[in-house]
């Protein structure tokens, strides 16, 4: 990647939003023609935006590509409390934890002023990991709306969740004690688990990155502690709405860890999916198991809705 094209998706935009009890920073960046179709890269966790970096570069050349950090990842800083706002959690992980709702609430709120800019048109969007359930969320309960939806491995079906996100829920203080070498260790095993084939060092390091700065640690411990407890109650039984009014295609490793790819066909059944794509040798991380399937998917995917020149 060259020189221009890495700073080209540096995050130098900023969006701030409030809710009822927290406030939100929003790092985020547009590629390509503003007269081009929107599209949206949504990206989960423990991940950042950078993982659609190949992606959102080659597809700028027809669309008007977005991509963002999600609160609390990488660039974007974690959500805070407003002062005096009657925010009362029920225990110490619903504290800690940095809540898919809030979360998703968030990105409707940029999605919506992005939207400004768009003449009617409705956006394109390509989403990994919880950012699945965020843009679903965001459908159907944020009145955000689809020209396509494409589901990359994504949590959209319950029940969900590894083990390690009971254990860090149990008592999240104790990891937030583990000496730094510990945590690295754990976070290394956690990431490596996500791929099916071996990550480049430099790979390894960039998703790591993040996690290793001051606050880094404290941010780890709540997306996992809000991996364990968030769920799809309030939008999965609604997925017969989205199927009757936006074509999805669905994604997925064969050999996904973290997801098994029985959860393709199932979310497939019920979004009335167009497509259901597994790719082989490929883990959750299938964008760098298998980069150049996942782009060829991804384009023959998008193509379908450009219009002929």
């Amino acid at each position: 990647m060259s020189q221009n094209s890495a700073t080209s998706t540096y995050l130098t935009s900023t969006f701030t939003h409030q809710t009822a009890t927290h406030s939100y920073t929003l790092k985020w960046c547009s590629l390509g023609s503003s007269s081009s179709p929107p599209l949206i890269f949504i990206h989960g966790t423990p991940w950042s935006s950078r993982v659609w970096t190949p992606y959102a570069l080659a597809l700028s050349r027809s669309f008007h590509v977005y991509i963002f950090d999600n609160p609390g990842f990488d660039k974007s800083p974690l959500e805070q409390e407003i002062s005096g706002k009657s925010f009362e959690p029920s225990s110490k992980v619903e504290e800690l934890d940095a809540d898919l709702a809030r979360q998703s609430e968030a990105y409707a709120a940029l999605f919506k002023m992005w939207e400004k800019d768009w003449s009617g048109l409705k956006p394109h969007v390509v989403a990994h990991d919880h950012g699945g359930l965020m843009s679903l969320r965001a459908y159907l309960l944020h009145g955000c709306r689809y020209a396509s939806l494409c589901l990359v491995d994504v949590v959209a079906i319950g029940p969900f969740g590894q083990s390690l996100f009971d254990v860090v829920a149990e008592d999240p203080s104790h990891f937030q004690k583990l000496p730094d070498m510990a945590f690295e260790g754990i976070l290394e095993s956690y990431i490596r688990n996500a791929a099916f084939s071996e990550l480049p060092r430099e790979t390894m390091q960039m998703l790591k990155a993040p996690w290793l700065r001051e606050g880094g640690k404290r941010g780890f411990i709540r997306q996992l502690c809000q991996a364990g407890s968030r769920n799809t109650d309030a939008v999965e039984g609604r997925y017969g709405e989205v199927r009757e009014e936006v074509p999805v295609k669905i994604i997925w490793g064969a050999q996904d860890a973290w997801i098994g790819v029985e959860s393709a066909w199932k979310l497939g059944e019920a979004l009335g999916a167009k497509e259901v794509v597994v790719i082989e040798d490929a883990g959750h991380l299938i964008m760098y198991d298998q980069p150049g399937q996942l782009g060829v998917e991804l384009g023959q995917w998008l193509s379908a809705f450009q219009r002929p020149s």
